[in-house]
């Protein structure tokens, strides 16, 4: 580095950074020779050569990292010498190397926090010195930038001298614009980190003065920045002024001066996204400055002639294009205030969906009077601006009037998919609402765009941007753009005539993908005389060679047969199966295509079942391969059998061809199969083939198992639906192969849910198929039952097995009772776990048996109440109440009694109430509900929980079978003086919820408040039990709840909050520990919230939601975090406008979440596990708002890079694909 060789000078510095690179520690050892290395790197940044002088730099950026105190000291001293120095081009260079070392220093460690110490006041002092050069100040107000964005913390905590809002503010009155523009950026950023009196300073001598009524237009233009850059950086702080600054913003943009106009704009766009509330007052005025400006042009003669802009035909253009020529002039930036006034109407809509139907009648119209605008980029962000509106439509616009009149909606819904029942739920058809105002303005918004991609000169980013919203509009309107069909397939033609390349292959796909949903939303009768235009350029697309252009013209096609079934003479249909038929024949054709192909082959066979019969079926053949990937296929094929059936003989073909896929080692497509196969063998026209159940039974014995309990429910199925269908020849081939390992599953408590009932229905069809063999089967199962481990047992499943072989075949009954009813007796020797399993058979066989004529049962059951095993006991107080349900008149009145008389059997005997309320028919139920209703309320009011919560189980349910006289009863004790009765009547309330029938809705509505009002009881259980309810209410009756969520939403955000009043320490040994006894109730909050943003979502007040869900990332609970992680990728595809400005808030809880657990000595395995599913949690957060949130929080995007590049990146990945 010492040679007068300026290559040798550059390679030495190369080689000493490669080495600290590769091995940070070679640098390291004797303290005089690195001092000798520094001033040397230290001295070539004053080099000759600006090669060398830029290594140097470089080399600084790596050394920084790795230097001691004393060095980095060293290094921070000489660069700032150097920057404040008047030579020129050392000035910039040491500027540089500056701004490298603060961008290369590691985010951890002693090194950071000494560098910003150091640096941060010579930083300031030499912005404070009136002879620094102009240049110099850009480059240390950038550097300081760099030091607060990567290191708030270190610079809050330092006591900076001088503090940077006393030196910082008098440079946005500096002459240059390049140094006021860098100081309205930094001041903004070292506001948060401040004292609140030098912000206000701030405001009261510089933001508020400038802002005032006839302040210097120069001034003006500043202050509207920095007001913007504050919004922000520090939204709190400025929120308080705004009643002061929006005013004085309003009336600066009347003033005649176009940058200030554009600045103002801006501040009024970041006010609206980051102080929402606050400016919610003068929301009006806001929308009609963005609404005046977006028609700015002072350079068109036609300004005033909005509708010119939007109707404008072929001529008119010509005209406009003639206007463009002669008015282009390259110092027109009235564009600028356009755009700005568009993106302040989109931060609007995009944070109040609330105003959506006043959007609709203010801002709609004028935005499509706009699609014309004469500047590209205006016109884009425009378009793109109205896509929002589209978008907030679809979540928040209610039910559209089209669908809901619909009589089959499906048709009518993109590919199928209906809105979610919930949202249909909770808004009412309302005369006015969004989509019907939307499908007011379509003719005049669809109008002014096809006027804007018809025109040849259009670039192919305008006409994609332009399909991007039509695609958008069908989303969210289906069938909306009939009258525009012609003239959407002659565009749609043109643009398809050309030939494909690189750089309209984007255009063709969306064009493409457009077509594809125009004619799967649309009625046949508004495209079919447009199609002898449109087919035979798509017909041409089929033989593209570009894959995806291929795979979305077949999708057009199925589209097209899919809406026009049944299709006939058309000549359009033999092409498509040709070239469907060329592609699946070439085994080098791409997969996506083949996977088209097959799709569109199903296709025509359900929508042109006359052509394809005439067909040789040779595209089966290629179909139904054995080698690549088969999932296409078997959905085309499922497809087909459901829909189409071709004959006995390819179902056959296909059957054969599926058993041999099941034959595959690996689960990777085995559900579909499956699925496959019990629609094929439902859709024999004739018998079952003889030889079916021998090769399909052997292939389906290794899925009866535990391993994979969904691929295990699928097996059961298609053997039930093989002993349905041809019993002789299925049922010894079952009998043979499968029952000792159906024995098995029938034991194990994997077993549940649809597996479970598929097992019951696998029995139930064995027995009909073949009588005889119940008697074999109850003795099996138990034995089977008998004979495994405690662990691997289910007394409840091998019962209702046992009840399930019973119930379809009578003829066993008898027997069965009088086998099993012995174990029950007193006098009985059966081992306990004989007992358990007899009295859980009983009690199942009770349900549609009268067991009244064996008078020694239902004591015995009873007596068994006393027994010293708390499962014998469970199951007796089953067994009694299911024996009760086959004979209420004799079995129940001894369980009331006991309710009311026998305190140590009161709480069994309540439990046997509720399984006689859960089980019972309605009918029933009705009969018997004024019998239990008081007994069960009068011994609800206790304070034992347990036997509380199961007295309100049943009241709730009995209040649903008669509303108007039970829930008036509950409502009169809502105020009851006793807790535990407050406790009962809400948490009854809360059953009732689950009956999700409308026929006592009249009845609860105006009760439901009342009920409510108990989340601000006095008792922590009740609010507790309160917000349970809420939970319920809105999961199951949002509709209900929706014109009260305004009264609701505070209290229920009240209850998130931390109370340090329920924070008790408790002494565990040497040890102390802090429970939190609002835990429960907090959590319960957080699960509300969670359910009303899923069903009650138009309803809610997003901004104060927000708020709440913050301080959720920070909770002592792992479970409200990962619930606060739910609700902000939720958030994120619902609203992310408004949770895009709150990304500098949830980042450092993220980050905390990210870093994992601190290992101590005391750490163990699970807690290590436990923080690895946080930290996955939070990653699914953090994915869903990286996809949102780009460019929006600059500490976002760095937390997200580093994530890309540390441990998790793999998952990071995986989750963004």
């Amino acid at each position: 580095m010492q040679s007068p060789d300026q290559d040798f000078r550059f390679m030495g510095l190369n080689d000493l950074m490669t080495e600290i690179k590769q091995d940070p520690n070679s640098f390291q050892g004797d303290e005089a020779v690195e001092n000798k290395v520094l001033n040397q790197v230290l001295a070539l940044v004053e080099d000759k050569i600006s090669e060398v002088k830029n290594q140097a730099v470089k080399c600084l950026g790596q050394l920084i990292k790795i230097l001691r105190q004393s060095q980095m000291e060293l290094v921070v001293d000489k660069l700032i010498d150097f920057s404040g120095g008047k030579d020129e081009e050392l000035r910039d260079i040491s500027g540089l190397a500056l701004k490298t070392i603060t961008a290369e220093l590691p985010p951890d460690g002693r090194i950071a926090a000494s560098a910003c110490a150091k640096l941060t006041p010579k930083l300031l002092g030499q912005i404070e010195n009136p002879t620094t050069p102009p240049e110099t100040l850009v480059e240390s107000l950038s550097i300081l930038s760099i030091l607060i964005s990567r290191f708030p913390n270190h610079l809050s905590s330092a006591n900076l001298s001088p503090q940077p809002l006393r030196v910082l503010p008098p440079l946005l009155l500096h002459a240059r614009p390049v140094v006021r523009k860098r100081a309205i950026l930094t001041v903004s950023q070292f506001i948060p980190i401040s004292q609140p009196a030098l912000f206000n300073d701030l405001l009261n001598n510089i933001i508020l003065p400038n802002l005032a009524e006839g302040a210097q237009i120069e001034k003006q233009r500043t202050t509207v920045q920095l007001v913007a850059a504050v919004a922000r950086h520090s939204p709190g702080q400025i929120a308080p002024a705004l009643d002061t600054i929006v005013p004085s913003i309003l009336k600066a943009i009347q003033r005649d001066d176009e940058e200030l106009r554009e600045g103002a704009l801006q501040a009024l766009e970041a006010l609206v996204l980051r102080c929402s509330s606050e400016v919610t007052p003068y929301q009006q005025a806001i929308i009609q400055a963005g609404v005046q400006f977006i028609k700015y042009d002072p350079n068109y003669a036609a300004d005033d002639e909005d509708e010119e802009m939007a109707d404008a035909d072929d001529e008119d253009e010509e005209d406009e294009d003639d206007l463009d020529d002669e008015y282009s002039d390259d110092e027109d930036t009235s564009y600028k205030i356009r755009r700005s006034a568009t993106k302040l109407l989109a931060a609007i809509i995009g944070t109040r969906p609330e105003l959506l139907t006043a959007i609709y009648k203010e801002i709609s119209p004028v935005l499509i009077s706009r699609f014309g605008d004469r500047e590209e980029n205006v016109r884009l962000e425009v378009w793109a601006t109205y896509t929002t509106l589209l978008k907030q439509t679809a979540v928040y616009g209610g039910i559209n009037p089209q669908l809901k009149s619909s009589s089959n909606s499906d048709d009518l819904s993109p590919r199928g998919k209906r809105k979610r029942d919930t949202e249909e739920v909770i808004m009412d058809s309302v005369e006015e609402n969004a989509h019907s105002l939307l499908k007011a303005q379509v003719p005049a918004l669809a109008k002014a765009l096809l006027n804007q991609i018809k025109s040849p000169k259009t670039s192919p980013a305008v006409l994609q941007a332009g399909f991007a919203v039509l695609h958008t509009l069908l989303t969210v309107l289906p069938g909306s753009l009939a009258a525009q069909v012609p003239q959407i397939v002659t565009i749609s033609k043109s643009l398809l005539s050309q030939n494909s390349s690189s750089s309209t292959s984007a255009l063709h796909l969306s064009c493409l993908s457009f077509l594809s949903l125009l004619f799967s939303t649309h009625a046949p009768s508004s495209f079919a005389s447009s199609l002898s235009t449109i087919t035979p350029v798509l017909l041409k697309l089929l033989q593209e060679r570009h894959p995806r252009v291929a795979s979305e013209t077949f999708r057009v096609f199925s589209s097209l047969l899919t809406s026009l079934a049944p299709v006939k003479d058309a000549d359009w249909v033999e092409e498509v199966y040709n070239q469907a038929l060329s592609r699946l024949s070439n085994h080098d054709t791409d997969a996506e295509v083949r996977a088209c192909a097959e799709e569109v082959i199903g296709d025509l066979w359900i929508a042109a079942p006359d052509v394809m019969r005439a067909k040789d079926r040779k595209e089966w053949e290629y179909i139904c391969r054995s080698s690549g990937k088969t999932e296409g296929a078997v959905k085309v094929v499922t497809k087909v059998a459901r829909e189409a059936p071709v004959g006995d003989e390819w179902v056959s073909g296909c059957t054969a061809w599926l058993i041999g896929l099941l034959q595959k080692s690996g689960r990777a497509g085995k559900a579909e199969v499956f699925g496959a196969l019990e629609v094929l063998v439902k859709s024999y026209k004739g018998a079952v083939p003889s030889d079916l159940p021998a090769a399909l039974v052997p292939q389906v014995r290794s899925y009866i198992s535990t391993a994979d309990i969904a691929l295990l429910a699928q097996a059961l199925t298609i053997l039930s639906i093989l002993l349905e269908s041809a019993p002789g020849t299925a049922f010894p081939q079952v009998e043979a192969d499968l029952l000792a390992e159906i024995y098995k599953i029938s034991h194990s408590p994997l077993v549940s849910g649809p597996a479970l009932d598929a097992l019951f229905r696998f029995y139930a069809a064995l027995v009909k198929a073949d009588n005889q063999i119940s008697s074999h089967l109850v003795p099996n199962v138990v034995l089977a039952s008998e004979k495994a481990s405690k662990v691997e047992n289910s007394p409840g499943n091998v019962a209702r097995c046992v009840a399930c072989v019973v119930r379809n075949s009578q003829s066993v009954a008898a027997g069965v009772i009088a086998e099993y009813s012995k174990n029950v007796k007193p006098s009985s020797k059966a081992k306990p776990s004989l007992v358990l399993l007899s009295l859980l058979i009983i009690g199942e066989l009770g349900r549609f048996i009268d067991m009244s004529p064996q008078n020694d049962i239902f004591p015995n059951i009873i007596a068994h109440f006393a027994s010293d095993q708390e499962e014998i006991r469970s199951a007796a107080a089953f067994a009694a109440g299911n024996v009760a349900i086959g004979n209420l008149q004799q079995f129940l009145p001894a369980i009331v009694e006991m309710v009311k008389t026998d305190a140590k059997k009161r709480f069994l005997a309540l439990h046997a109430a509720k399984e006689v309320v859960t089980h019972c028919e309605q009918g029933q139920l009705e009969g018997v509900a004024d019998f239990l209703w008081t007994p069960l309320f009068e011994n609800s009011q206790t304070a034992e929980e347990a036997t509380r919560n199961v007295a309100a189980a049943c009241l709730g349910k009995l209040a649903t079978t008669h509303p108007s006289k039970y829930l008036p009863q509950l409502h009169a004790k809502i105020r009851d003086p006793s807790p535990a009765t407050r406790a009962t009547v809400v948490s009854a309330i809360r059953y009732t919820f689950a009956d999700a029938s409308k026929s006592y809705d009249e009845l609860l509505s105006p009760l439901l408040v009342d009920f409510l009002s108990l989340m601000v009881d006095s008792d922590l259980t009740v609010r507790r039990l309160a917000l349970s309810s809420l939970n319920s209410a809105a999961r199951t009756k949002p509709h209900l709840l929706k014109d009260h969520l305004k009264t609701l939403q505070p209290i229920l955000y009240k209850e998130t909050d931390v109370n340090p009043d329920l924070i008790r320490t408790v002494q565990m040994g040497p040890w102390t520990h802090k429970v939190d006894d609002g835990l429960e109730t907090r959590k319960t909050a957080y699960e509300t919230m969670y359910t009303l943003l899923d069903t009650c979502l138009a309803k809610l007040d997003l901004h104060l939601f927000l708020s709440r869900v913050v301080p959720g990332l920070a909770d002592d609970s792992d479970e409200i975090k990962v619930i606060s992680h739910m609700m902000l990728f939720r958030l994120s595809q619902v609203a992310p406008t408004a949770v895009a400005q709150r990304l500098d808030e949830v980042t450092p809880e993220l980050e905390k979440t990210m870093k994992g657990a601190t290992v101590t000595k005391d750490t163990v395995k699970q807690d290590l596990e436990r923080a690895a599913e946080l930290q996955r949690s939070a990653l699914r957060a953090i994915v869903a708002l990286s996809r949102i949130g780009a460019g929006v929080s600059g500490k976002f995007d760095v937390f997200v890079e580093d994530i890309r590049k540390g441990v998790w990146a793999g998952e990071f990945k995986e989750l963004s694909a």
